[in-house]
């Protein structure tokens, strides 16, 4: 049986929650300040999402625009953040860390612990890392369940070759989910030829006001799923 592709939405308020699932996505990333990357989102966004969506949700736990080197204090405040997704009913959470040298921060896999049961992912925090496969063995071995990535590039588009490569090397081991410039013209090219099978979506599904909306979903669904 073919496997469909899966689409990752993300959504940084209920009205687009509710157009993305409406949409047919799979799943949905939640955080707020989507212009600095995506933050933490309220509690109170989060269980309202919950209360209103019957798909997974997924929450950002990041402290802070900027870069992915995290003092103690704000590591603090990652794992607060954790506890606070899980009470609210999120599925999963996506967080990622760097030292100073850019390689993955050891406390990752302290992290992902911290995390059980939720599901884990990576995220584009691997973008800027110094030796793209030396990060992936150590993302892996964090156990975090997928990796966010664009290839280190702007855009997945750019980055395909090493998405590619990345997919080949990690397996089975963990989930690779392509992210960051992608759309209708190349969403199923970049599938053919980079062999992932999740598709993280932000700006291509949005309308003028930034709101998501259901019929921007369906498009790029039925182009990666044309038999559905």
């Amino acid at each position: 049986m073919k496997k469909n592709i899966i689409l990752e939405i993300v959504v940084d308020s209920l009205v687009s929650a509710l157009a993305a699932q409406d949409g047919g996505a799979y799943r949905l990333e939640v955080c707020v300040n989507l212009a600095e990357g995506g933050l933490f989102p309220s509690a109170g966004l989060i269980s309202e999402i919950r209360e209103r969506v019957t798909i997974p949700i997924h929450v950002m736990i990041r402290p802070r625009p900027g870069n992915f080197v995290y003092s103690d204090t704000e590591y603090a405040l990652m794992k607060d953040q954790i506890l606070i997704a899980r009470e609210s009913g999120t599925d999963g959470v996506v967080f990622g860390m760097l030292d100073k040298k850019g390689d993955v921060d050891k406390r990752t896999k302290e992290l992902v612990e911290v995390s059980s049961p939720l599901s884990v992912t990576f995220h584009r925090a691997f973008d800027e890392a110094r030796n793209p496969m030396e990060a992936l063995e150590a993302i892996i071995a964090s156990g975090a369940h997928r990796l966010l990535t664009s290839g280190q590039k702007g855009t997945a588009w750019e980055g395909r070759e090493l998405i590619r490569e990345l997919g080949n090397k990690s397996g089975k081991r963990i989930g690779i989910i392509a992210g960051a410039g992608i759309d209708r013209e190349n969403a199923m090219e970049l599938v053919k030829l980079t062999g992932v099978r999740e598709i993280h979506l932000a700006r291509a599904v949005r309308n003028s006001g930034g709101i998501v909306e259901a019929e921007q979903v369906r498009k790029i669904l039925n182009c990666l799923n044309p038999d559905l």
